[in-house]
């Protein structure tokens, strides 16, 4: 790093990932964000099931009283999810050699493309045991978790974690925690890249999704609304992959591929195929 790079750039703050401390226990920003996401969440379906006029013939897909059993459907597919998926997608060698860490979720890691899969388990559970059209518990739920994504990417740049590659713009910011994987090239500045995924995959998609559920109805045809969700997720998050650092010595790390973009490509393709049945097939 030049000294005129480092004479510009600006300090990471270095915030204590512990939010509050109650003797033994240590209530982390990490888990406030999760926190603030499912219930923020849970207050705007709220907000959309209540609102007849979005849905087809002014009649929402179930009553409000299941929106709480929804919440708690939904809570148990993100955390165990977004669990398993970085346990299997992320660091499968260290944690077949390390089994008794898998349940250690204190300690981080989660992966989002894992916590999508637990959602769409719980959807798909939901709406069975409730019988409820699941398409439409799906667009209501992927019409708020972008709010979960935006605290959870804030969450990221507050513990200094899944920074951004190596960059000379007037913002980069040295990250402590890079020295661990590059301390060859430590200390460098780098793009605040949680913040880049908070703006596109947290902010930028839930305006998509609220100008598509409030201004063209896209709640009266079932799956839209999901697929716009997977389809925009992919493109953000791959966009952010673009000045995010890969994940250290992943497989897929293969040129301008990274382990983000390899997961995004089926969410794409998927987004894009359940958007077209959504929008060809026959209303009942």
């Amino acid at each position: 790093m030049s000294m005129l790079t480092a004479f510009l750039a600006i300090p990471f703050p270095n915030l204590d990932p512990v939010a509050l401390q109650i003797g033994p226990v240590a209530i982390k920003w990490y888990g406030l964000a999760y926190l603030a996401g499912l219930v923020l969440g849970w207050i705007y379906i709220r907000r959309l099931i209540t609102t007849n006029r979005l849905w087809a013939n002014d009649t929402p897909p179930f009553s409000l009283a299941k929106v709480d059993d929804l919440l708690l459907y939904i809570t148990a597919g993100v955390v165990l999810g977004g669990r398993l998926g970085f346990v299997l997608f992320y660091e499968p060698g260290y944690y077949l050699a390390n089994p008794q860490d898998i349940i250690a979720v204190w300690k981080g890691g989660m992966a989002f493309h894992g916590a999508l899969v637990g959602c769409i388990v719980a959807i798909w559970v939901f709406a069975r045991n409730n019988g409820v059209n699941p398409w439409s518990t799906g667009d209501l739920v992927t019409a708020a978790v972008p709010i979960g994504l935006f605290f959870g990417r804030v969450a990221n740049f507050v513990n200094g974690e899944l920074y951004g590659r190596p960059t000379t713009m007037p913002w980069g910011m040295v990250f402590p925690e890079a020295a661990i994987n590059h301390p060859a090239i430590e200390p460098t500045t780098r793009h605040p890249s949680q913040l880049y995924e908070a703006l596109l995959e947290g902010l930028v998609l839930f305006i998509v999704l609220r100008v598509m559920t409030h201004h063209f109805g896209a709640l009266k045809r079932p799956g839209l609304v999901a697929g716009t969700f997977l389809a925009g997720y992919a493109l953000a998050r791959s966009t952010a992959e673009l000045f995010r650092e890969p994940h250290f010595a992943h497989a897929f790390n293969v040129g301008p591929l990274t382990a983000g973009i390899a997961y995004s490509i089926p969410m794409l393709l998927l987004g894009l195929m359940v958007i077209y049945w959504a929008r060809t097939r026959e209303l009942k």
